[in-house]
């Protein structure tokens, strides 16, 4: 209606094919010369049909490019150092140290190999000493150990020089090994009527003439002679802690024990460094345990952390550490900055070399 109550007359033109209330017209194509403007319909990855040059091409290289694999091939360069350059610093002095915890299962040996392996690799002359009966650091060294191999036994028994049971690992010139064989087994009972039986180790290691600048020893998972002997040889004392619970009730006991082989025969040993394995971002317990450790021991705790990775676990399969097996894998980065944080460390108590 219009303002004057009149009903106001349509004077918009009808088409041929009537007219419909209010509705617009609708003209036939046949009578339209503007062409249609089709709608945007999806290709299959998104981008919309008839899109723009510059987008198109931008689209190609977010398909074409592959930034993770592009990262992971630049940590698998940095992890391996195909230059060979010394990217980690040597210390002053060579730093004897003993892998150990007395409960099974929280990472000693591919914590020892591992470090071992990332050291060398960056310039520093590295010896593994397999401690343990299991052989499983040689295993993961790929150093021959079955039956008949001069071994550490014959070290700790019969005082064969370190040199003469040491091999070279293959791949790594800066990493040796002194494997370990069965034999070592009954090392435990045979060390009880031995003159002392608890410096064994420590007397090879001072013998040795070859520079090495790290010594890692790695221990069985007990608290037997073995043990001893390698606290007694040490400098420092590496305790991986895997982030449960159970974890925590067996550090008391070897913290216990330390003490009494620092007193007793060993004062220059010391916990220097603490390393928190098999941690499981996704669950509450292992950050709890974190908080633990690191309120307990304080500044000895690295700031690294190793995550659980399969990748880890499948290089002793292979005969490999995960350094050399998958360089670019999180376990692999996640030793390497462990690695490069104990040299720093050493390197700024003792100075450079």
């Amino acid at each position: 209606m219009g303002a004057g109550g009149d009903p106001q007359v349509d004077s918009r033109p009808r088409s041929d094919t009537g007219y419909s209330g209010g509705a617009a017209a609708t003209v036939p194509p046949a009578y339209d010369s503007t062409p249609p403007v089709p709608s945007p319909r999806a290709a299959p990855n998104g981008t919309p049909l008839g899109a723009g040059a510059p987008d198109a091409q931008a689209n190609v290289s977010r398909e074409t490019d592959d930034p993770p694999l592009a990262q992971e091939a630049e940590r698998a360069v940095k992890v391996l150092n195909p230059s060979g350059e010394i990217t980690m610093p040597r210390p002053a002095h060579r730093r004897v140290i003993g892998v150990a915890n007395q409960k099974g299962g929280v990472g000693k040996t591919t914590t020892a190999v591992n470090i071992a392996v990332a050291l060398a690799l960056h310039g520093n002359r590295v010896l593994v000493i397999d401690l343990d009966p299991q052989g499983n650091a040689s295993t993961g060294l790929n150093v021959p150990h079955h039956v008949g191999v001069p071994d550490v036994y014959d070290c700790l028994i019969d005082s064969a020089p370190l040199a003469e049971v040491t091999q070279q690992v293959d791949g790594i010139p800066n990493l040796s090994c002194v494997p370990a064989t069965i034999d070592l087994a009954g090392a435990e009972i045979e060390l009880v009527s031995v003159v002392a039986r608890e410096s064994r180790l420590a007397r090879a290691i001072q013998a040795c003439q070859t520079e090495y600048d790290y010594v890692f020893i790695d221990c069985p998972p007990s608290l037997g002679l073995l043990t001893v002997n390698a606290l007694v040889a040490a400098q420092e004392v590496l305790i991986p802690i895997q982030c449960e619970y159970y974890a925590l009730e067996g550090v008391q006991a070897l913290t216990s024990n330390i003490a009494l082989v620092k007193s007793h025969l060993n004062p220059a040993l010391d916990i220097s460094t603490v390393l928190l394995t098999m941690y499981d971002r996704r669950t509450r317990l292992a950050d709890l345990v974190e908080q633990d450790v690191r309120a307990h021991f304080g500044d000895k705790v690295l700031h690294a952390v190793i995550p659980r990775n399969v990748r880890v676990s499948e290089a002793p399969s292979y005969s490999q550490s995960v350094m050399t097996y998958d360089p670019g894998s999180r376990g692999a980065i996640s030793y390497f900055e462990a690695a490069q944080e104990i040299a720093e460390r050493g390197a700024r108590v003792g100075g450079l070399a």
